[in-house]
This record gives C-alpha cells, sequence and structure tokens, in this order.
C-alpha cells in the first residue's frame, strides 16, 4: 500500500482552513458619506470655520493651483476647500434621491391617472345608461309622433274631402243656376209658343168664321 505524503496532509488542512474562514467573511461596504471643512485660507493649519457633507452645493468664487477652491456656501459663508473633493455633476445619493423623488411623483401621478381612469369608466358606464334610456325615449317619442301624425293626417284628409265638396257644391250650384237659367228660357219660349198658338188658333177661328158664312152663302145661291 502505497504511504501519503505528509505534504498532502498540510495543503489538505490549509485548503480546509481557507474554505472555512472564507465561508465565515463579512461583506462590508465603504461608505459614500463623506465630511470637507472649509477654512478661512489655503491649507490644513488655517482655521475651520464650517463643515460640509456629501452632496451639498457650493458657489465656485475662486479656483487655484495650489488644489484649494474658494467657495460661498447655501448659508453665504466664504472659505476654501480641497478642490478634489468637488465634483461637477450631483452625487450618486443626490442622484438617487432625485430619482427616488420622480418615481414617487411617477408613482402618484400614475395613481392620479389610475383614479382618473375608474372615474371616467364610471361616467363612462353612467353616461352609456343615459344613452340607453335616450334612445329608448326616442323610440317612445318616435312612436308617439307616428301616431300622432295619423291622427293629423286624418284632419288634412277631411279638410281635403271638405274641400272637394265645397268644390262640387260649387260646380252643382253653377250648374242649377244654368238649369234654372235654361228652364226659365224654355218656359218663356213655351210661353210664346203657346201664345203663337193661340193667336194662330184664333186668328184660324175667325177666319173660319168668316169663311164658313160666305161658302154657305154660294151654297144656297148655287141652289
Amino acid at each position: 500500500m502505497k504511504k501519503i505524503s505528509p505534504r498532502f496532509y498540510l495543503a489538505g488542512l490549509v485548503f480546509l482552513l481557507g474554505a472555512t474562514f472564507s465561508a465565515q467573511a463579512e461583506t462590508k461596504y465603504v461608505s459614500d458619506q463623506l465630511i470637507i471643512t472649509v477654512r478661512t485660507g489655503q491649507g490644513a493649519q488655517y482655521q475651520i470655520i464650517k463643515t460640509l457633507k456629501t452632496g451639498e452645493h457650493v458657489e465656485v468664487l475662486e479656483t487655484t493651483e495650489t488644489g484649494y477652491t474658494r467657495v460661498r456656501t447655501s448659508d453665504g459663508t466664504e472659505g476654501w476647500v480641497r478642490s478634489q473633493y468637488l465634483i461637477d455633476e450631483p452625487v450618486a445619493m443626490e442622484k438617487l434621491q432625485k430619482a427616488m423623488k420622480q418615481l414617487n411623483y411617477a408613482r402618484t401621478e400614475l395613481k392620479k391617472v389610475r383614479e382618473k381612469y375608474t372615474s371616467l369608466k364610471q361616467e363612462h358606464k353612467t353616461l352609456s345608461q343615459q344613452l340607453a334610456a335616450l334612445q329608448n325615449e326616442k323610440s317612445k317619442l318616435d312612436s308617439q309622433i307616428g301616431h300622432l301624425n295619423e291622427v293629423a293626417k286624418k284632419p288634412i284628409l277631411l279638410d281635403k274631402q271638405n274641400r272637394e265638396l265645397q268644390q262640387k257644391n260649387i260646380t252643382l250650384e253653377k250648374d242649377l243656376q244654368r238649369l234654372n237659367q235654361e228652364n226659365q228660357a224654355l218656359r218663356d219660349r213655351s210661353q210664346r209658343e203657346w201664345f203663337i198658338a193661340g193667336a194662330l188658333v184664333l186668328f184660324g177661328g175667325i177666319l173660319l168664321g168668316l169663311i164658313i158664312p160666305k161658302l154657305r152663302r154660294r151654297k144656297r145661291d148655287s141652289w
């Protein structure tokens, strides 16, 4: 049987110990919180008049090649700070806070939009119901209007018939007047004819009255 080398035992032990320490190691993160000092002059020997935290805004008044910048803080304090601690863009924390504000604003607006959508949806439902009711009412009114039109047609028809009857009556009156005139003319003509006939009969009778005696006399003379 082959013997195991002591070096192999030692390497295994080191590996196991390393794995144990790796499993028990705790993760830490570097803080982004930074506090810088504002001094009365360019150097650490000058008095500290104010401290600034990460993300605070300052107004740049002067920049030198010594690595210091003269600034004015938000409360009006003027002093010198190390230029290396100043950057042109907001820090990550400020960006995060701004992003969180925007996110909260977006959530608030989204909530408002949802509430508005719910309100509009309910309003749409109400308007749809009102529209259906109005359409139903319109159908009823159309039916009533149709009935009224049918009823209204009757007086119109009666008026039309009345006018036609009046026109016929006028025509009949004219015909009656014409017939009366013709009848009167016939009467006048008949009377004239009877008068003429009577006159002729009378005249004939007179002639016969005159002729007959003469004829009798002639007969007597002839006898």
